[in-house]
């Protein structure tokens, strides 16, 4: 019965699992998000250049800039992470490695992340003493 069919309609149902959908719109809005943070930091480093640590601790200890900071960095891991596996996928054909290094980008993405914001957060609340 196959060979009457066309090869597309043997193509159709055999393409994606329909699961990359949801990974590529949180790449795209994960990369609008970074855009406005982006520009914001280029401001803020440009800002605190002029300035001495006692300026830094202070800019970054107000509420606003320390929740643009985590989000700049919380979003960049998060996006970092995404492409990476996408390469890490695409790329790497022997299982075991692309287990092996899914899991180390998961675990290396996540610990800087959270070391980053730990470090901001300790800055924020009074921990950044001279």
């Amino acid at each position: 019965m196959d060979n009457y069919r066309t090869p597309l309609s043997r193509a159709r149902g055999l393409g994606s699992a329909k699961h990359g959908v949801g990974a590529w719109i949180g790449e795209r809005v994960a990369a609008i998000a970074l855009v406005p943070l982006t520009l914001w930091a280029v401001f803020a480093v440009l800002r605190l250049a002029a300035g001495d640590y006692q300026f830094a601790v202070h800019w970054v200890a107000h509420p606003l800039n320390a929740v643009l900071m985590i989000l700049l960095l919380g979003i960049s891991f998060w996006h970092m992470a995404g492409g990476l596996r996408v390469v890490i996928e695409d790329y790497i054909h022997v299982a075991l490695n692309k287990s092996a290094l899914l899991i180390l980008n998961l675990f290396v993405c996540g610990l800087a992340g959270a070391l980053s914001i730990f470090s901001i957060l300790k800055v924020a609340f009074g921990g950044g003493a001279s």
